[in-house]
């Protein structure tokens, strides 16, 4: 139990119930989450590939960008973390500057920079867009709050983002050039800031806006003849990691295989993932309030 205020002079005791998942940071670790009066929020995750041309750099797709704002103030969900990828931004720079294998040589430093440096640029473009629809979004930068090691979430302060929750603002942060205990740097992928934040968060559902239609049993992009599947569960997706598309564009990130990677610790937590695309109009506005559309959904059973 927790002493959580006074009333009339009478101290308020609340019930708080603790609940374990396995850490997406460190294999066999487990966080605590807790479930004491958190409203459990929906993860919004949208891809580089949805709001840049991934085959041109530094090439965002500003009329997608204001259609996704639109949608998102259409659909007013409460409690809404958003999370967005680098895309043409942040792929091309840090592949050029080897930034997600670890500090080597010192010419990477300015790459370090760079990379950081324009993902804020497409932070900033991502956030005008919701801004200027009368959305209360607050930009969260990764590599201020957060520290990995190898590679893995080692340490989040959070304290911002509960914060901007409870005073009813949305979030938005995005994968980042971050420092690393161990590599000296590295990239964290949106993805898993999304499967971290989800499970730390307890959240009640995850959303992934991508450029394809949903999970295929290969890559749509190059292959002919594919399935897309509509459900399935955690075991069936675990079969098929190993069939699902490597980036076919430049992605430091390891594309769809690497996605489901993250996400299969927030699937174990009982969070519920829909994967839609991004690209079409309305599919992200549909997958917010409920509405049946095309793609995906991944449960835990």
């Amino acid at each position: 139990m927790e002493l959580t205020g006074a009333h009339g002079g009478c101290c308020v005791i609340a019930h708080k119930k603790e609940r374990w998942m396995k850490d997406p940071s460190q294999p066999g670790e487990r966080i605590r989450v807790s479930e004491l009066s958190q409203p459990k929020p929906t993860i919004l995750k949208i891809g580089g590939s949805v709001i840049t041309d991934k085959n041109n750099e530094l090439a965002a797709r500003t009329q997608v960008i204001n259609r996704l704002a639109e949608e998102i103030l259409k659909a007013n969900v409460k409690d809404l973390v958003i999370v967005h990828g680098g895309g043409s931004f942040g792929h091309p720079t840090a592949q050029k500057y080897g930034i997600k294998d670890g500090l080597k040589d010192d010419k990477q430093v300015l790459g370090f920079a760079e990379t950081h440096h324009v993902m804020t640029v497409l932070n900033g473009l991502f956030m005008d867009a919701l801004v200027w629809h009368n959305i209360p979004a607050v930009s969260i930068t990764p590599s201020s709050c957060i520290i990995t090691e190898m590679g893995r979430i080692k340490f989040f302060d959070d304290a911002i983002l509960k914060t901007l929750l409870k005073m009813e603002f949305l979030p938005v942060l995005y994968g980042d050039a971050i420092i690393d205990q161990k590599l000296g740097f590295t990239i964290l992928s949106g993805d898993q800031i999304v499967s971290y934040v989800a499970g730390k968060f307890n959240a009640e559902r995850i959303i992934m806006g991508v450029d394809v239609d949903g999970l295929y049993n290969a890559d749509p992009k190059i292959a002919e003849n594919t399935k897309m599947y509509s459900h399935l569960t955690l075991e069936e997706l675990k079969k098929l990691k190993e069939k699902l598309g490597k980036p076919t564009a430049c992605d430091v990130t390891g594309g769809m295989f690497a996605k489901m990677a993250e996400l299969v610790p927030a699937i174990e937590h009982g969070i519920p993932v829909t994967i839609v695309n991004g690209t079409k109009p309305d599919y992200i506005y549909k997958a917010l309030v409920g509405e049946k559309v095309e793609g995906t959904t991944i449960k835990k059973e």
